[in-house]
């Protein structure tokens, strides 16, 4: 029986949860007439019909497992993780800069191969990432523009386009609590040809207020993106590759462009509570989502970049995605730096965009 709960209602879980679910299947978890476990996981809330069909129910039914999901914006589920380290969450899925501001806090376990056999077949990229034993990425994903030539009046090519006049009133960007926000910044700064980490984003704010009067919203959730193009709102918007299909599919008229200078990259990393119970369940979890076999149906349902470097994908599945000639092109948003001057940027971003 699959539960999801609300941030707020979360804590509710209790041991009555066992008690109500039945069946399960037993897979090779020799467990098939036991009451199933319950995993609580802490997600993203995208696609959630697809995650259940390709992620959680398979992994329920192998392992006996009832999954209860917590689901939320990156950062508003980390904040609520280090309010409470007790947490009946086992799992959290994260954004890269949030992942690591939780691993400064001390709130993961550390994770190695040897709990998690499947990290050892990670791209290098990914491997680097977990060196330190942070929870390993289980995707990588970057940002683009997606646009409506015919709404923008004009063919958008690069980032500094956005800039152009003719847009004022036209674009939205992600909010700077955002896994993209920082990214944003990046961009900002490297309109006005400076190095982010020169000036601790004195030029990127300076981009941003150029920005401004092209912003008609910053937004939270990118699956509200599709209805803004919808009506008309917006002509064009910076949004992370993972969202494309759910905005293209309902507005055939919007295309979306990685600019050929160059993009931003974000991994979105799995890591167990340090105050978990149930530690054992949490790194099978962890190690069925790294699997060559869940990525490659990832790829493809949920539009998820494989950091597994067995996961091979044709043409039209790689489309969209922070793979092969994307992926080569990406640039790192340095998460630590970005969470020693995100306080200051959140501040200044505010006064200037969210009056």
């Amino acid at each position: 029986m699959k539960k999801k709960l609300g941030l707020v209602s979360l804590t509710f879980v209790t041991a009555s949860i066992l008690a109500a679910c039945g069946g399960g299947g037993g897979g090779d978890d020799k467990s098939a007439n036991k009451e199933p476990q319950t995993l609580v996981i802490s997600t993203f809330g995208l696609e959630e019909d697809k995650m259940q069909e390709d992620v959680f129910k398979p992994f329920e039914e192998k392992y006996n497992v009832d999954i209860v999901l917590e689901t939320g914006t990156s950062s508003e589920r980390l904040t609520k993780l280090k309010s409470n380290p007790n947490s009946t969450v086992d799992v959290i899925e994260l954004s890269q800069s949030n992942a690591a501001d939780g691993v400064t806090a001390g709130l993961f376990e550390k994770i190695d191969s040897k709990n998690v056999p499947n990290m050892d077949n990670l791209i290098d990229s990914a491997k680097d990432l977990a060196a330190d034993g942070s929870g390993p990425a289980y995707t990588l994903n970057s940002i683009g523009i997606v646009y409506n030539k015919k709404a923008a009046g004009k063919e958008i090519k690069e980032w500094d386009d956005l800039w152009d006049s003719s847009l004022k009133g036209k674009i939205s960007i992600p909010d700077i609590t955002t896994t993209f926000g920082p990214a944003m910044l990046y961009v900002a700064s490297g309109h006005k040809n400076v190095d982010i980490t020169s000036d601790n984003g004195k030029a990127a704010v300076e981009g941003i207020t150029d920005l401004a009067p092209n912003v008609v919203k910053t937004y939270s959730k990118s699956s509200d993106l599709a209805n803004m193009f919808q009506s008309g709102e917006i002509a064009a918007a910076v949004v992370g590759d993972f969202a494309v299909p759910i905005i293209t599919e309902s507005n055939p008229d919007v295309a979306y462009v990685v600019p050929e200078s160059g993009t931003y990259a974000n991994f979105n990393t799995i890591n167990v509570n340090k105050n978990s119970k149930n530690k054992d369940l949490a790194y099978k979890y962890i190690d069925w989502r790294l699997s060559q076999e869940v990525q490659e149906k990832t790829a493809v349902s949920l539009n998820e970049a494989p950091t597994n470097k067995n996961v091979v994908l044709d043409e039209e599945t790689a489309k969209n995605k922070t793979y092969g000639d994307v992926a080569e092109r990406t640039n790192k948003v340095d998460s630590l730096f970005v969470n020693k001057n995100l306080e200051s940027w959140i501040n200044q971003w505010n006064r200037i965009l969210n009056k």
